[in-house]
């Protein structure tokens, strides 16, 4: 009869039989799922559930990027000639006609005046990189700062850290590839790091350039680097942690209805995909008014890249000024020995830069070690309730931005009219200074946070409404606060430090102690223990205080 569902015996599966003959859409979707599943498997995945937080448009924001780098590279590679021959330019730009310069010069010029539309997708696609490797940053800020790196999204966490690494890295190449002058300064610098390397950085320097620098390969080498290598496999890591994050399930802020089982939210399909859709336009949109009103990297500008010659004011994008302020502000110091010469003002600060961003690679995994914790967490914490994590992710940030003015330090000067060496010297101090400051001050903030929350558990919320007693005397009338707000601001464990225990045991015998558990104690200690929460109000310190009218 009409509507009536039949079984298939062979597969399994179930389909909808109708009278006479199915269509021909339905004998397809019939003919994939008795092979591949499909229906089950959309029946399981397309209606998950994901919460909504406006911080979680920060990871869609790379995402939609990345997409956008993609498509307008792929323009830009049909007109770029990765070439370091020489030629004569003689083209619509006037003032460097019969200039000699670079092959990549010259094709960057051609895309900027005479390809349809290819200063747009330039500046479009210069801009995007800019904006994919801020989100990424932020969005790791927003991961790091809620805890959400706990198991079971460890690996994640290094997928989006690779990530952020060959952002800049293929941020870098890009950069490099039209040859201008401006690019070919940051080139020299890359070179200036990699000769200070003892022993091998003479023979990678030649390698990479094919020669004495500046060579005529580097252009060619980093052509395929930059369009194939590093985008293939930040595709596959986009990937990957796609799947992990709809495998995992999506991390929420605590609420009422929210736990460790249960997701509070709207389903994949059809709301969030079409937000994500709507997003994904409106961030493409965004991207393009950026790129067609804001002038970025005017190449003609600069003129082609001379090893003679350098731009006054020479400054990379911002996520590689962390780099150049390290090198920047580090005293010139050099060791000559044994007919060889070491430049440790160049070498330790090219090795520090990688370790800095090392250190926040690594740290989900220390925390784990130093917390003992191997349960899975799929609530997010309040970042006023991890003061020492907090207020070490904001120590790093200030120690990124005290080497970013170390970075452009000419320009500070210029543009404030100060002295560069006072400039130079503040950035010297401060970067061992201000993230000490920075660190106490938001671990105090935290603290003080946490109070506030304590003292609105208690007496509620402040109303604003006076009341006078039959005594004669005056009190504010507070609020008492939702059992769901009461439940955000006290859900969160306080769990006690690890500790070693008695060294001694109850046979009067030493226990043996290892340098490790004492590391661990300690540091445990420093983030979890005295000093770095305000305890949670009991229910017992609850009910007496709301009892009656003592909230008032």
């Amino acid at each position: 009869m009409d509507g009536a569902r039949s079984v298939n015996e062979a597969t399994g599966t179930v389909s909808s039989a109708r009278r006479g003959e199915s269509g021909k859409g339905e004998r397809i979707a019939d003919w994939a799922d008795g092979r591949l599943g499909l229906y089950a498997l959309a029946k399981a995945n397309m209606r998950k559930v994901f919460p909504d937080h406006w911080s979680f448009m920060l990871g869609e924001v790379c995402l939609y990027s990345f997409v956008v780098l993609i498509l307008t590279g792929v323009y830009l590679t049909l007109f770029f000639e990765p070439s370091g021959a020489e030629v004569a330019y003689h083209g619509p730009y006037a003032p460097l006609n019969g200039v000699l310069m670079t092959k990549a010069y010259a094709s960057t010029l051609d895309i900027s005046f005479e390809v349809r539309g290819g200063l747009l997708i330039r500046q479009i696609h210069h801009w995007a990189a800019l904006v994919f490797v801020t989100g990424m940053l932020v969005h790791m800020m927003r991961v790091f700062f809620t805890g959400a790196f706990r198991k079971p999204r460890e690996i994640n966490w290094l997928f989006g850290w690779t990530l952020l690494m060959l952002g800049i890295l293929t941020g870098l190449t890009g950069y490099s590839l039209p040859d201008d002058l401006l690019s070919g300064t940051g080139i020299r610098f890359a070179d200036g790091a990699i000769l200070s390397i003892p022993v091998v950085g003479t023979y990678i320097s030649f390698f990479l350039f094919g020669g004495e620098f500046p060579g005529h390969d580097i252009i060619s080498r980093l052509f395929p680097v930059h369009v194939l290598l590093l985008p293939g496999i930040m595709l596959g890591l986009v990937v990957a942690h796609l799947i992990l994050v709809f495998y995992h399930k999506h991390t929420q802020y605590p609420g009422p209805g929210r736990d460790q089982r249960s997701v509070v939210g709207m389903p994949f399909l059809p709301v969030y995909m079409a937000k994500a859709g709507g997003f994904f336009f409106l961030t493409f949109g965004v991207l393009a008014v950026m790129g067609g009103i804001a002038s970025i990297n005017p190449v003609w500008a600069f003129g082609p890249y001379r090893p003679d010659l350098v731009t006054t004011g020479a400054q990379p994008d911002w996520y590689l000024g962390f780099s150049e302020g390290l090198i920047r502000v580090m005293p010139g110091w050099e060791i000559n020995a044994w007919g060889h010469t070491l430049v440790p003002g160049v070498l330790i600060p090219f090795s520090l830069f990688p370790l800095i961003l090392l250190a926040l690679g690594v740290y989900p995994f220390v925390e784990a070690w130093i917390t003992g914790d191997r349960r899975e967490h799929h609530i997010l914490d309040r970042p006023r309730n991890m003061p020492v994590r907090t207020g070490l992710g904001a120590a790093w940030l200030s120690l990124y931005g005290v080497l970013l003015i170390g970075g452009g330090n000419d320009i500070v000067a210029t543009h404030l009219h100060l002295s560069i060496n006072a400039i130079t010297w503040f950035v010297r101090i401060g970067v061992f200074v201000l993230p000490v400051l920075t660190f106490i001050v938001t671990k105090r903030i935290c603290l003080g946070l946490q109070r506030r929350d304590r003292d609105s558990v208690l007496h509620g919320r402040e109303t604003g409404t006076i009341r006078m007693l039959p005594h004669g005397e005056y009190i504010e009338v507070h609020e008492p606060l939702s059992q769901g707000r009461l439940f955000t601001l006290t859900q969160h464990e306080q769990n006690p430090p690890y500790e070693i225990g008695p060294r001694v045991d109850a046979g009067g015998v030493r226990r043996p102690v290892t340098v490790s558990q004492r590391v661990r104690e300690r540091l445990a200690r420093a983030m979890f223990g005295p000093g770095t929460h305000i305890p949670k109000p009991t229910p017992e310190e609850h009910r007496e205080l709301t009892a009656g009218d003592h909230h008032h």
